[in-house]
């Protein structure tokens, strides 16, 4: 029988090993923003600066395009390592709960909040579609960690938070207030404060420095960002946060674990309020950042209340086993264990009246079978001989065109969106593509209130040379 210390050991084996298993048994592939990073790494490599004002082109993500410079060395299997490298950063976020919550409550807490981040199904399913969120994820969870295990821990702290802040400019926030933290300290000199300081500003400056070098405005980043959320409908401005991250929680967390979650702070306040600490820390950060968001009119999305919906998790997990905390044999910790028994059930059972474990196969199915069939449309003799001979090729709008660029190996004006108004005069020779499928059609063809129906009509003039399970090609040559 394994001890004490041995389980979170064996667990975190277990973890890696059926984290590898559904590598191979999902094929999945990386998602929209992951391939842009493929591609933009590629045009690196290659002596070409990358376009970061490509028409409806993600935010670029410094850390996440050099990583994409080293995979797409390694070609076109570059994208399923994306994924391989996101499932191994899952798994690490997975132990990062585990340190951070075991490090502020007990190791009880910490398996528990392992296991709940296992078990709410976006997060593993972000990873299975290479988000760069994950990556992000874990490195904020163990550089948590490792402060809440040594107070003013320092440097390694603050080369964590400085890799997180070049791949989401939310860590800028966390790293300043970080520095403040450590400058306050008592055994702070100014010199030690100067190199600090430097470390933490190296993320946001490197950053701005990329941003200058490609574009002019080191401040690019941040006007591209809040004029795409305007264009995608995702700008809602302050009024929307407090109903936005009430709801994204809920969904992020399932709300069993959000009431848990409240019950979990409540309990650890009154019992160990000096336990509280970083899990507290990051759950206001996480949620003003949110609010920040809102005010600079940027996208009201989901992910950017990932770090408090893990705090969350943090504080429902002591709601489930914070009775490990009290002496054992008191009334109190016989009451509280019974109430976590009470929960457990309850989640049990919500989870398997609630959970569609048939729609997650059939996403992740789909990611490995669009590829597949983009793929094989793309293979098409006629196509191919179309793309050299005849000009562009078109897609409905933006969803495909980081796709087709890595398989097809094209550059930015040889694959366009008939979306964009700006190259409509060049979709009338080339090859047209279309969505097949209503499965599909959702997911790649309409995807904004945006996009025109009309961009998924043949255009005149055109042949049809190819169709496969998700997609059709038609062909027009001067």
């Amino acid at each position: 029988m394994p001890t004490a210390r041995q389980w979170p050991k064996l667990l975190l084996a277990v973890l890696a090993l059926a984290t590898l298993v559904g590598f191979f048994v999902y094929p999945t592939y990386t998602t929209y923003d992951s391939l842009y990073s493929l591609i933009w790494g590629r045009d690196l490599l290659h002596g070409h600066m990358p376009d970061f004002q490509a028409y409806r082109a993600p935010t670029e993500h410094p850390l996440a395009i050099l990583f994409g410079a080293a995979l797409s060395l390694l070609g076109e299997s570059g994208d399923r390592l994306m994924i391989f490298a996101t499932l191994a950063s899952f798994v690490a976020l997975a132990a990062g709960m585990y340190r951070l919550t075991a490090a502020a409550f007990t190791p009880l807490v910490g398996l528990v909040a392992a296991a709940l981040v296992c078990t709410r199904f976006d997060f593993p399913f972000l990873a299975a579609r290479g988000y760069i969120d994950i990556p992000y994820l874990a490195i904020v969870v163990w550089a948590a960690a490792l402060e809440a295990e040594q107070r003013r821990r320092g440097v390694p702290v603050l080369v964590l938070l400085g890799l997180a802040g070049l791949l989401r400019p939310e860590a800028w926030l966390l790293i300043g207030l970080y520095w403040l933290w450590l400058a306050a300290g008592p055994r702070q000199t100014w010199g030690r404060r100067i190199w600090t300081a430097a470390l933490a500003a190296s993320g946001p400056v490197i950053w701005a420095a990329v941003d200058k070098i490609v574009t002019g405005d080191p401040l690019f980043s941040l006007h591209y960002t809040s004029a795409s959320a305007e264009d995608l409908g995702r700008a809602k401005g302050l009024s929307a946060v407090p109903h936005a991250t009430w709801a994204f929680l809920v969904d992020l967390d399932k709300w069993p674990v959000l009431m848990a979650g409240i019950i979990g702070l409540a309990l650890a306040a009154y019992v160990a309020p000096k336990r509280l600490g970083m899990p507290l820390v990051m759950l206001v950060i996480g949620v003003g950042t949110f609010g920040l968001v809102g005010v600079a009119g940027l996208s009201i999305i989901q992910r950017y209340l990932l770090v408090p919906s893990l705090m969350v998790m943090v504080f429902a997990a002591v709601a489930l086993a914070g009775w490990t905390m009290l002496e054992p044999g008191t009334r109190f910790r016989q009451v509280w264990a019974l109430g976590a028994l009470a929960i457990v059930i309850f989640g049990l059972v919500f989870t398997a009246t609630h959970v569609k474990l048939g729609r997650f196969q059939s996403e992740l199915a789909f990611r490995n079978q669009y590829h597949h069939s983009l793929k094989a449309i793309l293979n098409e003799p006629e196509v191919k001989r179309a793309v050299r001979d005849c000009g562009p090729i078109s897609v409905p709008n933006h969803k495909l065109l980081p796709d087709i660029r890595w398989l097809a190996h094209l550059d930015e004006d040889q694959v366009i969106a008939r979306s964009n108004a700006a190259t409509k005069s060049r979709e009338d020779s080339g090859v047209a593509i279309y969505v097949l499928g209503r499965f599909a059609i959702f997911r790649q063809a309409f995807v904004t209130d945006a996009d025109d129906p009309l961009d998924q009509v043949p255009l005149p003039g055109f042949t049809h040379v190819a169709s496969n399970r998700y997609y059709g090609a038609y062909i027009h040559c001067k």
